[in-house]
């Protein structure tokens, strides 16, 4: 199989992994502080936000090692591992305890740092300068996929239940885990692509096709060791750089709004009982216009950075104005105590009378403005780190899920308005920070040709 067709087909292969392993996750994400309410059991005494806060928080952390675990075990291995501790996490929700709650939580955090880390390097082995952008955007509409199936099957599920029993609550996690485990062993199906040379060697025979099975060369074992304690090392310096501290704003924007699309905007929907009986299943609902956003966004937005025609920063202003736009409609439509309200729901109105149309709008505008902000993330933290993928991929989650973590932890007490003025001041501070980070990057790669002239 010719190189260029062979590095396509793993990123296809990598985007329908995690497209199965998080339309298991996200999905329970997006459901699990409703689904907390619901529960019978009063021993039970854990809270869906502070378990996605110990996740992000134990993440960040995490990232300061997961170069290093990638460099020893390989990313394959990274892949998988991890994805089983997802599993697991998503299977405690059978079987509820409050200690294997949390105990999975901190377990989900490192493993996420891992698989991150794992999936940036492979995304960045797998493209070439030239198609970095296409890739990006072809793993990201694969990956958002899952918000569209797990969902579905939430809206189908719920329809009409006004409380989630727990047979109702089994049946789903069951599953859910399921489809998790079969994303897990789709990652076998990665082909080994690059050699364990230099770096600039290894991308110099990506370029020029002649990477081959033949060439890989084993790393000894004594070796190991000094590649991981490289990794740590150049996460640090990594994250010191100009470029880096610049996109590091807009990487905490994706964090904030991450949080909130994927755990608190499910929640005020079901919370909404001015919405009716299909308040709960319209957490489902709204979890697949997000995805449906997120796909349209992935797939349009690569093939825009691929032509090199527009650049980057078009493409994250349009994020921002959407997710502006978002924001507006939601503090019209949704209740202010609708993150924070209890299992039977808020009976408080906004400004409008609430309107199921303008909440699934929002929804997809959601979804929209996070993939421009994340494809165009992972292009140009994929083309400025080329040599070094895994340590800066470690540096980018540690930023994201760090404040990931702080936002979890303040949706247990801040009402709706408060949570939407801090995403709107990050926002608009990571958008002016991007911009003068690709501005710097594409005044050193006109520097960089005309020295090679």
């Amino acid at each position: 199989m010719r190189p260029e067709r062979k590095t396509l087909l793993n990123i296809i292969v990598l985007g329908g992994g995690f497209m199965l392993m998080f339309t298991a996750f996200q999905t329970c994400g997006n459901i699990e502080q409703t689904v907390i309410k619901s529960f019978n059991n009063t021993a039970f005494q854990g809270s869906g936000y502070t378990s996605m806060a110990i996740i992000y928080g134990v993440f960040s952390a995490s990232n300061l090692i997961a170069p290093s675990v990638v460099a020893v075990i390989g990313p394959q291995l990274s892949l998988f591992f991890s994805g089983l501790v997802y599993s697991g996490y998503i299977a405690m929700f059978i079987l509820p305890t409050t200690w294997s709650f949390y105990t999975l939580s901190v377990l989900v955090g490192i493993a996420a740092a891992v698989l991150w880390t794992a999936q940036g390097n492979l995304l960045t082995i797998n493209s070439t300068d030239s198609t970095i952008g296409r890739n990006s955007g072809l793993f990201w509409a694969l990956m958002q996929f899952s918000l569209f199936w797990g969902n579905l099957y939430i809206y189908v599920a719920w329809r009409d239940k006004v409380h989630i029993l727990d047979q109702d609550r089994k049946t789903v996690f069951i599953t859910l885990t399921v489809i998790s485990l079969v994303g897990n062993f789709l990652f076998f199906l990665i082909q080994r692509v690059q050699q364990q040379a230099p770096p600039s060697e290894a991308s110099r025979s990506l370029l020029t096709g002649d990477a081959s099975e033949s060439d890989s060369v084993e790393v000894a074992p004594q070796r190991r060791s000094t590649q991981a304690l490289d990794a740590f090392k150049k996460a640090f310096q990594l994250a010191v750089t100009k470029e880096m501290l610049l996109l590091s704003v807009s990487i905490a924007y994706t964090g904030l709004e991450l949080t909130f699309y994927s755990g608190v905007y499910g929640t005020c929907i079901g919370a909404m009982s001015r919405f009716g009986n299909n308040a709960k299943s319209l957490i489902g609902l709204s979890g697949i216009f997000i995805g449906v956003g997120e796909i349209l966004g992935g797939s349009v937005f690569g093939m825009i950075t691929q032509s090199k025609r527009f650049g980057r920063n078009p493409i994250v202003f349009l994020g921002l104005f959407t997710h502006f736009l978002a924001f507006y409609l939601i503090f019209l439509n949704i209740a202010q105590d609708a993150p924070i309200a209890p299992e039977e729901g808020t009976e408080l109105q906004a400004f409008i009378i609430p309107s199921v149309e303008v909440a699934l709008l929002c929804s997809f505008l959601l979804g929209l403005g996070d993939s421009c902000f994340n494809t165009q993330l992972l292009s140009i933290i994929g083309s400025v780190f080329r040599d070094d993928s895994a340590p800066a991929f470690a540096v980018f989650k540690f930023v994201q899920s760090i404040t990931a973590a702080v936002a979890f932890f303040y949706s247990n007490y801040l009402l709706l308005h408060w949570q939407l003025l801090i995403m709107v001041i990050v926002g608009f501070a990571g958008t002016l920070s991007f911009f003068v980070a690709e501005w710097t990057v594409a005044k050193d790669q006109r520097g960089s040709d005309y020295d090679s002239i």
